[in-house]
């Protein structure tokens, strides 16, 4: 199943960098949401995107809105990512892969590398908006932050 806009966000419980369980569902009704999946922690794209979120964070939480970052790497790798990186963000640990599986994300290059997908959740739950860049890392967040001033 592929989540669309105007879907409720699913709800699910993973563990972060620090070995603490997030559950999403603590943040609807308090906090819109920018959950992206990315293939892995520290290869080019995705440390590029990682940063250019630590980058704009201060223009996330100004809007109220928690950034959760998502791939099937395990705690400990979340944890050195964030160390050498100085990610200010939360980072989950889908090490088998049932979350991006839940949201239906698709895989890219030739079904060989774990998509790169961006969900725009709203404070009451539903996705508002979906973007779809393999490539476009750095475009994740400028995508969200326009979708979000628009909320």
């Amino acid at each position: 199943m592929k989540l669309k806009v105007g879907d409720s966000v699913p709800i699910f419980t993973l563990k972060d960098q620090d070995n603490n369980d997030v559950n999403v569902a603590n943040f609807i009704g308090e906090k819109a949401m920018v959950i992206y999946f990315y293939p892995k922690d520290d290869t080019p794209g995705c440390t590029k995107e990682a940063c250019k979120f630590r980058d704009e964070f201060e223009a996330f939480t100004d809007l109220n809105v928690k950034v959760i970052g998502i791939s099937s790497d395990d705690v400990e790798s979340h944890k050195k990512f964030a160390k050498k990186y100085r990610l200010p963000f939360t980072l989950l640990a889908d090490t088998e892969n049932k979350i991006r599986k839940l949201f239906g994300v698709p895989k890219s290059m030739l079904g060989l590398i774990p998509g790169r997908v961006t969900y725009i959740i709203n404070k009451k739950g539903k996705i508002i908006h979906i973007f779809n860049s393999q490539f476009g890392a750095e475009k994740h967040i400028t995508e969200a932050l326009l979708k979000l001033k628009e909320i």
